[in-house]
């Protein structure tokens, strides 16, 4: 098994075309599809089928694939890191984002890491907080930020904030960000929901179970944007974590406020790989996204959050009371 036969798996895998993939590596056809069948003859089994939407990975491919990729970037990061000017912190650090915090994080973040360490590359991947928890324990990523986790045998966790949910409205509804909402508000107009599964959506049916109120449900999605774009489009209000809308509510394009009665909070906490930790790149990233998220918190830029205590990753809950 040789590097370069990894790396077509993995390129072939990812664009579903060994004409693409070629491309990609600037090597002939002929070359992938030889790398891709003298891996199959050594694994004895078939790593692609061949459709006419492209190649798609087997099972037995896809557990290679994950520990491909895994071997790829560890390389890669070696190269860089063996290869930095004196004094200089170098190296290729994967950073997993919460779909929430983008607009307020990424840009921020690569600016810091690029003005303070440009001897590091990063590679920033967005997901749900239950893949990016299954892509640190898997070495995809070396840090993320996280829901509510606390410490676990292969990772290490910086408590970073505690976050409260806000109610999300047409700009002419006129939420206001200084006076919370109550649930039985909220649930008294149609809804645009989180698919069930979401670690979102469950925090937003435990509270809406203590609401007497049944509401309507027009839509539900998996994604963050989507669920703006239908409340934007007169579909109905929904819900979200504040740094997911605070862009959008500062410029008007939306309306919001934070939820009460209950309250809804959540935790968000940074993961990182214990063996990463130590890393002269890794911990260079790690310290400047907490300190960029202190940073947002203090101004208020992050609205509704404060900062979480060391020992405050437990699960979150509703509580009682009002805003």
């Amino acid at each position: 098994m040789e590097l370069r036969q990894l790396t077509a798996l993995v390129t072939v895998a990812e664009v579903g075309s060994v004409t693409k993939a070629a491309k990609l590596l600037h090597v002939v056809q002929p070359a992938v599809t030889r790398q891709i069948r003298l891996l199959e003859e050594e694994l004895g089994v078939a790593l692609f089928e061949r459709t006419r939407h492209g190649m798609v990975p087997t099972p037995a491919a896809e557990v290679l694939i994950t520990r491909a990729r895994r071997a790829l970037h560890e390389l890669d990061a070696a190269r860089a890191e063996l290869r930095p000017e004196p004094g200089e912190v170098a190296g290729i650090v994967s950073v997993g984002l919460l779909e929430s915090v983008l607009d307020i994080l990424a840009r921020p973040l690569t600016d810091a890491v690029a003005r303070r360490h440009p001897g590091i590359e990063l590679r920033l991947l967005t997901g749900y907080s239950g893949h990016l928890q299954q892509w640190l324990d898997s070495g995809e990523v070396d840090l993320s930020l996280l829901y509510n986790l606390g410490g676990t045998p292969a990772l290490s966790v910086v408590p970073l904030v505690r976050e409260r949910l806000w109610a999300v409205a047409p700009p002419d509804d006129g939420l206001d960000a200084t006076t919370p909402v109550p649930w039985a508000t909220v649930l008294a107009h149609p809804l645009v929901l989180p698919v069930s599964g979401h670690g979102l959506r469950a925090l937003i049916d435990r509270a809406r179970s203590a609401v007497p109120v049944q509401p309507r449900i027009t839509a539900q999605t998996n994604s963050m944007l989507l669920q703006k774009n239908l409340v934007l489009a007169g579909h109905g209000w929904t819900v979200l974590p504040a740094a997911g809308v605070a862009a959008d509510v500062a410029a008007g394009r939306l309306s919001g406020a934070p939820v009460t009665a209950p309250d809804v909070e959540r935790s968000v906490v940074l993961g990182l790989q214990h063996r990463s930790r130590g890393l002269a790149p890794v911990e260079a990233v790690a310290s400047a996204l907490a300190g960029l998220v202190s940073g947002l918190v203090r101004s208020g830029a992050w609205p509704s959050a404060r900062p979480l205590a060391p020992d405050a990753t437990a699960g979150d809950r509703p509580t009682a009371g009002g805003g």
